[in-house]
């Protein structure tokens, strides 16, 4: 039986992603357009998944005016569709790399979320929840639900399926680290918000992921670039680096060490090759100028060159 697999993405995305060697503020610039992808962190994971044959379901909200190309998206990808619609239009991020591998975003805002579409949200996501593996929770929050709410959704999930992996920003990663998810992914620059100070080396970056572990959370996973990965939990800590590649756009990169972290720990790799595999993923996205694994063999040849040692 296939492992069962689902991910939320609550503010989704039409993402318009371009090219400009070098942005000029306050002056036109001329932007080659890559594509304009239905996107959003937790379709971005489920798109990679998919790629590495996983069965995903994918929940959260869409727009009622412009859901047409999402729709497409899951069916095209044999994807369960639990998205629920809602009054508005889904938002459209622009996304710009430049030639140094900088990437601009530039993240509009969308519909908002009633008290009444949320309530049902809640209601129906729990219902459906069932017998799953593994839980992904990715990306902001639109406009209009609580943080409260927010966290005792991710509690509530947490009950029906314990291993809930969370990767977000901000206010909405605050909230949901109340809840005590199984697994998260901050960046160093995250950790640092989280902690409220720097964290200029390795040792400081461990202590704050140790520090977090410590409060409850199992896995604490730090992403720093082109530096690798570092993964920490009470009991091990791993570091892992990538080869240098050619950088394309490091649009997706996270979401996509994501999705190889959840596809690793179901096909039950240790910690170590788990890590491994997600940087490997990360590594081939950001070499690419969309999201997803359309050559493993490329994929397999990155995952030789990992450097890998305890932390």
């Amino acid at each position: 039986m296939a492992n069962r697999i689902a991910t939320f993405t609550l503010n989704p995305a039409y993402d318009l992603v371009g090219f400009c060697p070098s942005i000029e503020l306050g002056d036109v610039n001329l932007v080659k357009t890559t594509g304009l992808l239905p996107a959003g962190k937790g379709i971005n994971v489920a798109k990679v998944l998919h790629d590495l044959g996983d069965e995903l379901t994918v929940g959260g909200f869409l727009g009622e005016d412009n859901r047409e190309e999402f729709s497409a998206l899951f069916t095209q990808s044999a994807m369960t569709d639990k998205f629920q619609t809602v009054e508005g239009k889904t938002r459209i991020n622009v996304k710009v790399t430049e030639k140094n591998s900088q990437v601009t975003d530039l993240n509009f805002s969308g519909f908002s979320i009633t008290a009444e579409d949320w309530q049902q949200f809640v209601n129906d996501s729990l219902s459906w929840l069932v017998d799953f593996d593994m839980v992904v929770i990715s990306g902001s929050l639109p406009e209009g639900i609580s943080l409260d709410d927010f966290t005792a959704w991710i509690g509530k999930i947490k009950v029906i399926c314990p291993k809930v992996i969370f990767d977000s920003s901000r206010n909405a990663l605050v909230a949901g680290l109340k809840a005590k998810p199984w697994l998260i992914k901050p960046n160093d620059k995250e950790l640092e918000m989280l902690v409220g100070r720097s964290l200029p080396t390795m040792d400081d970056i461990k202590g704050a992921a140790l520090a977090l572990v410590e409060q409850g959370i199992d896995n604490v996973i730090v992403s720093l670039g082109s530096k690798g990965a570092l993964w920490v939990t009470k009991h091990e800590a791993w570091i892992a680096k990538p080869p240098k590649c050619e950088v394309v756009s490091t649009v997706g990169a996270g979401d996509s060490m994501v999705a190889g972290i959840v596809h690793a720990l179901l096909a039950n790799y240790s910690i170590k090759e788990t890590l491994i595999f997600a940087s490997g993923v990360a590594a081939l996205a950001v070499s690419q100028p969309g999201v997803g694994v359309p050559d493993k063999a490329k994929l397999n040849a990155i995952l030789e060159k990992i450097d890998i040692m305890a932390g």
